[in-house]
């Protein structure tokens, strides 16, 4: 779920665009618990292991910065495009050792359409990540919130269906009541860490 400065699509507005069929999906973490933890585990690490590789090339270029620059393409999501730039805004305010931003040659894409497991994010098994939005659940869910939590995946943080609503990373586990799009300081301490110091490790993983 996500949102912030300003939800530009109404949920009316939502599903209104061609739905762009996703690559086939190897891993895959829900927005709602529909899986075992272990698995939910196992597909988080697919999914940020698919991000990191592909950030490599970045870091090993420019060892020395401050942060780190993931790219995302949301051409594929155009019913989205707000909810993601906002979703991207919200954790550019939250974190400062990482950044969003949206462009060509992306690390991770965004995908649109209908699907019965609903929003997720994802690996294609070749080194890459995509994150899927589904109508229906962004109808029923507050679309910033998902959006944003989705997004969290990409930067390292798994699902904890059991917490708080001022919890992202729980996700649709406080209901569709829950409309927080912030992560909380947990949760960007923890991104702030483990992309200052285990970014290497991850990355030294990723590669073996």
């Amino acid at each position: 779920m996500s949102a912030v400065l300003g939800l530009g699509l109404t949920i009316a507005a939502l599903g209104a665009g061609p739905a762009i069929a996703a690559p086939e999906a190897t891993a895959h973490v829900a927005y709602s618990a529909a899986s075992t933890s272990h698995e939910d585990a196992a597909a988080n690490k697919a999914f940020f292991e698919a991000v990191t590789k592909s950030v490599a090339e970045k870091r090993a270029a420019n060892p020395g910065a401050q942060s780190i620059t993931i790219v995302y393409s949301a051409a594929n999501a155009p019913s989205f495009r707000t909810q993601i730039a906002n979703s991207a805004a919200i954790w550019n305010s939250s974190v400062s050792t990482v950044r969003l931003q949206e462009g060509s040659n992306a690390d991770f894409v965004y995908y649109e359409g209908n699907d019965y497991r609903g929003s997720y994010a994802s690996t294609d098994g070749h080194g890459r990540g995509y994150i899927f939005l589904d109508y229906a659940q962004n109808r029923q869910y507050d679309s910033t919130r998902v959006t944003t939590h989705e997004t969290g995946h990409v930067l390292g943080l798994p699902d904890h269906y059991s917490g708080p609503c001022s919890e992202l990373m729980s996700g649709g586990g406080p209901g569709p009541s829950c409309t927080n799009p912030y992560p909380n300081a947990n949760e960007r301490n923890q991104v702030n860490y483990l992309w200052q110091y285990g970014f290497a490790a991850a990355l030294t993983k990723a590669a073996s």
